[in-house]
């Protein structure tokens, strides 16, 4: 069975979509996930299925739209490939709880970048189904917007770094 890591967008943040992560642990095994794992309280879970990864990730997202009412998007990657998202950070001089990556289902759009603002020297680098972001500043004031990120769902890159441990460390 593959293992799976589920990045779910709008959960525990800003006053949206609150779930314990015991009750997203109980949804993903009564799903029939195995071997489930949360971490932190931002929604992100990790679990073995032999479901390929877009039918794991519209499985859970239904399954959570039932719970909550709404469905908040699904993004699913192997601890492989968060590595490989990790390794290839731009921004080496970035902090790595300021350096966010966005994660989407589908490629950004070649246009991506046309309506960004960017007004306290954020960075951005688009890269395919992901979007790097470093907020010298931090995120938490930051008058950054980029409306093709918004069908997705970010992490810091520690958070990506520790994903990807937890998850290769299952693969074993």
């Amino acid at each position: 069975m593959a293992v799976h890591v589920a990045l779910l967008r709008a959960v525990n943040v800003g006053g949206t979509a609150s779930l314990a992560m015991a009750d997203l642990k109980a949804i993903c095994e009564g799903l029939g996930f195995a071997d489930v794992k949360t971490y932190i309280q931002s929604g992100n879970v990790l679990f073995r299925s032999d479901l390929p990864a877009a039918e794991a990730a519209a499985t859970l997202d239904e399954a959570l739209r039932a719970k909550l009412g709404k469905a908040p998007g699904v993004m699913i990657r192997t601890g492989a490939e968060l590595q490989a998202i990790a390794d290839r950070a731009p921004f080496p001089d970035a902090k790595p709880n300021l350096l966010h990556v966005v994660f989407l289902n589908e490629p950004a759009p070649e246009d991506a970048l046309q309506k960004l603002v960017a007004p306290d020297g954020e960075e951005v680098l688009v890269a395919g189904c992901e979007i790097y972001i470093h907020f010298p500043d931090g995120s938490g004031r930051s008058k950054f917007r980029l409306p093709a990120a918004k069908p997705g769902t970010a992490r810091n890159l520690n958070t990506v770094r520790k994903l990807a441990a937890l998850a290769l460390d299952m693969d074993d």
